[in-house]
């Protein structure tokens, strides 16, 4: 593994998220030189809690720290666009959790300057890092599916199917306005894709807000956390829950799922794709089973195992067989080939298979044709750009 300890990296968000990245850079051996809260007093409580040696006071200073190379952003999404660019306009590389941005304009500019910078600019969808999820791929790529057929899934979680239940991603104006599409149904979106190697190119949605008016704690509350203290009355406008139906260039068709209502479902990610050789099949609550079906034989259940998987599989996975791999590792898996383009001066090298912003912003254009199909009730399509 690439030596990666003389690269600095700081991290802006101190939240749930930040602090997965932070463990799986500790793990990688990169040194972290401090981390930037949502305030002075939130930012200093954080890095003390976390054994970090440095809270910075604004992004200004962060930014000026010679000690610096990467930044991984992990705010709030309407955060994302100023943060980002200021970090690639300041030379440094950067991480940035999605959704990219707030929409497509931002995102775009985004691009464009990752492109002008040359900076290593990957998006965290980390889905794409559990190993049998390459393996995956590895196998669509080989045609040992065949040609893809109907890819079917979901991701289903309930952390907010209470009234009470509140987070900063229900306020259009600081999560956007698709809320679980634009959290975890792009995840779905980003890792089929990346599985199969193709894109829906149309879309049909219907969006749903089962919980018209929630209860806003007057205080803070944390992603995945819940509040006891005074509250009060907010209308909610995006989204609860997602069906899509999707079309894809080869003829294939596609139906996912999308809920975060769903009681007892805590991070149901699944997918299922049918080709014209076998189907493949796996889910995010069983990270180490991939499921092979066939018609004439009997069907298998691959236990992560790197001496039993694909060049690409094996390269994702970290540990033996039996010793399972889960959410955490595969962010240790993501940064540790974005860390390895770092070393090598910024260029993707050959066999990184993070998302790009490039691949961020055909999220941020799917989301979009999202929008527009549940708005007018029919197929839209995705625009290329």
């Amino acid at each position: 593994m690439t030596d990666v300890s003389r690269i600095g990296a700081a991290i802006i968000g101190t939240g749930f998220i930040g602090t997965v990245h932070l463990w799986a850079l500790r793990r990688l051996g990169v040194r972290v030189t401090g981390l930037l809260g949502s305030s002075a007093e939130r930012g200093g409580d954080r890095a003390r809690a976390l054994g970090v040696t440095r809270a910075y006071a604004s992004l200004g200073e962060l930014i000026e720290d010679p000690e610096v190379d990467v930044v991984h952003v992990t705010s709030p999404n309407h955060l994302h666009y100023d943060q980002v660019m200021r970090i690639l306009g300041a030379g440094k590389h950067v991480v940035c959790e999605k959704p990219l941005a707030m929409d497509t304009g931002q995102s775009r500019e985004m691009v464009e300057l990752a492109w002008a910078t040359r900076a290593v600019a990957a998006v965290c969808y980390n889905t794409r890092f559990y190993p049998l999820n390459q393996h995956a791929r590895g196998m669509v790529a080989t045609g040992e599916l065949g040609e893809i057929r109907l890819v079917t899934g979901h991701y289903l979680q309930d952390w907010l199917a209470k009234d009470t239940d509140w987070n900063w991603r229900l306020e259009p104006e600081v999560g956007g306005p698709l809320r679980s599409v634009g959290d975890i149904g792009t995840h779905w979106i980003d890792l089929t894709s990346f599985i199969t190697g193709m894109r829906p190119v149309q879309v049909l949605a219907e969006l749903s807000t089962f919980i018209p008016e929630r209860r806003k704690p007057v205080g803070p509350v944390e992603t995945f956390s819940r509040s006891t203290g005074a509250t009060e009355p907010r209308a909610i406008e995006t989204d609860d829950a997602a069906l899509l139906l999707l079309r894809y260039p080869n003829g294939a068709k596609g139906s996912v799922a999308i809920s975060q209502v769903s009681f007892g479902r805590k991070n149901f990610s699944a997918w299922d794709i049918a080709g014209s050789a076998a189907s493949a099949a796996w889910g995010a609550e069983t990270p180490d089973h991939l499921w092979i079906g066939h018609r004439d034989g009997p069907n298998q259940i691959l236990q992560r195992d790197p001496g039993l998987m694909n060049g690409p599989g094996a390269a994702a996975a970290s540990l033996p067989g039996g010793h399972v791999e889960g959410f955490a590792d595969t962010f240790f898996a993501l940064f540790r080939q974005v860390y390895g383009d770092v070393a090598a001066g910024g260029l993707r090298q050959p066999g990184s298979t993070y998302a790009s912003f490039e691949d961020g912003h055909y999220e941020m254009l799917f989301c979009d044709a999202v929008l527009q199909s549940a708005r007018e009730g029919r197929w839209v399509d995705v625009p290329s750009n």
